[in-house]
C-alpha cells in the first residue's frame, strides 16, 4: 500500500531506492507493482466484495458463511475463509448480535418508508391497504417461515410464501404472489414493520415496480402492525401449535391448506358481518357493479 508514494516522491526527483530503503521494500518488488499496479487476486477481491456488499444490502442477516452461499450461487468462486477476510475488511456483519452477549437479539435497521397507516387498519375497498410480516414455526427438519400479505379491506390473506430460510426472496415471493393474483389498479400501501426483509432494495425494487407504497411502522411497536400481529396468533392457535411437525414439507401443507380453504373461503368473522373474506369481497363487487 506504500507503493503509491514511492511513485509520488519519485516524480519530486527523490530516487527509488532511498525511498524504498527508507520504507522497507525492495525496489524489484516496486518496479513489478508499477508494471501491473492492480493484481488479478486485487481485481478479483474487488468484484467479490461487490457481490458481497450487495448480497449484504439485500439481507442484513447473513453472516459470511451465508454470504458465501449467495455470491456462489451468483457464480463467484471462493472460499469460506477468503469470503470471512473480505467481509470482515467492509464490517459486513449480520445484525442478529452475538451469542453471549446481553440483551441478544436482531438490531433494527433504520425505516426506507413513512408509516402511512398510523394503526388505522382499516380500508374503503379492496386493494388499498395490504399489512405484511412473517412468523417462523420449529419443525424435527428446522425452521420454516411463512411471510403474508393481508388485504385490511376483507382480512383476505393476498399473497403468501414459505421457505426454509427468512431472507428477502421470502418477502419478494410473497409480494410478486400477491400483486399477480390481485393485479391492483391503484396504488396500495403496502405496511410492514422494520426488518431487514421488507428493507431490502429487492423488496423496494417489487414496490416500485408494482407502482406500490411502501410503509413501516416505529421500531419495536407490536402495536404498529397489530392487524398481522394478530393474524398470526390465529395462525398459531390453529395450525402451528395443534401438534408437532416431523418435517417442513408437512407444516407447508397443512398451512397452505389452512390459508385456501379454511381461512379465506370457510371461517367467518364478525368484523365482516358473519361473512368469510372471499364473500365480503364477492358482495363488494356485486354491490359496486349494481351502484354502477
Amino acid at each position: 500500500m506504500s507503493y503509491p508514494l514511492v511513485r509520488d516522491l519519485a516524480a519530486e526527483g527523490i530516487p527509488v531506492r532511498l525511498t524504498c530503503g527508507v520504507l522497507g521494500h525492495s525496489t524489484q518488488a516496486y518496479y513489478a507493482w508499477l508494471a501491473a499496479p492492480v493484481s488479478r487476486r486485487d481485481l478479483e477481491d474487488a468484484y467479490l466484495t461487490n457481490a458481497l456488499i450487495d448480497a449484504h444490502g439485500d439481507d442484513p442477516e447473513f453472516g459470511y458463511r451465508f454470504l458465501a452461499d449467495e455470491v456462489a450461487g451468483a457464480g463467484h468462486r471462493a472460499g469460506e475463509r477468503r469470503i470471512w477476510r473480505l467481509c470482515s475488511q467492509q464490517k459486513l456483519w449480520s445484525t442478529t448480535v452475538r451469542k453471549g452477549r446481553r440483551g441478544a437479539g436482531k438490531t433494527p435497521g433504520p425505516a426506507v418508508h413513512d408509516d402511512h397507516v398510523q394503526r388505522n387498519f382499516t380500508a374503503q375497498r379492496p386493494d388499498q391497504v395490504w399489512v405484511t410480516d412473517i412468523t417462523e414455526h420449529p419443525t424435527a427438519e428446522g425452521k420454516l417461515y411463512c411471510c403474508a400479505i393481508k388485504d385490511l379491506f376483507s382480512n383476505r390473506i393476498v399473497g403468501y410464501a414459505l421457505d426454509e430460510r427468512m431472507t428477502a426472496q421470502l418477502a419478494v415471493t410473497a409480494l410478486r404472489t400477491a400483486v399477480a393474483r390481485r393485479r391492483p389498479a391503484g396504488v396500495v400501501v403496502v405496511h410492514s414493520d422494520r426488518g431487514s426483509q421488507f428493507r431490502a432494495r429487492s423488496f423496494r425494487a417489487v414496490l416500485n415496480a408494482a407502482g406500490l407504497q411502501g410503509s413501516m411502522g416505529r421500531v419495536a411497536s407490536a402495536g404498529d402492525n397489530a392487524a398481522m400481529e394478530s393474524w398470526h396468533a390465529l395462525l398459531q392457535k390453529n395450525v402451528l401449535d395443534r401438534r408437532r411437525w416431523r418435517t417442513r414439507d408437512e407444516l407447508h401443507a397443512a398451512v397452505v391448506f389452512w390459508i385456501e380453504h379454511t381461512y379465506n373461503r370457510r371461517r367467518r368473522q364478525r368484523a365482516l358481518g358473519k361473512l368469510t373474506p372471499v364473500e365480503y369481497e364477492l358482495a363488494f363487487t356485486t354491490q359496486a357493479a349494481i351502484a354502477a
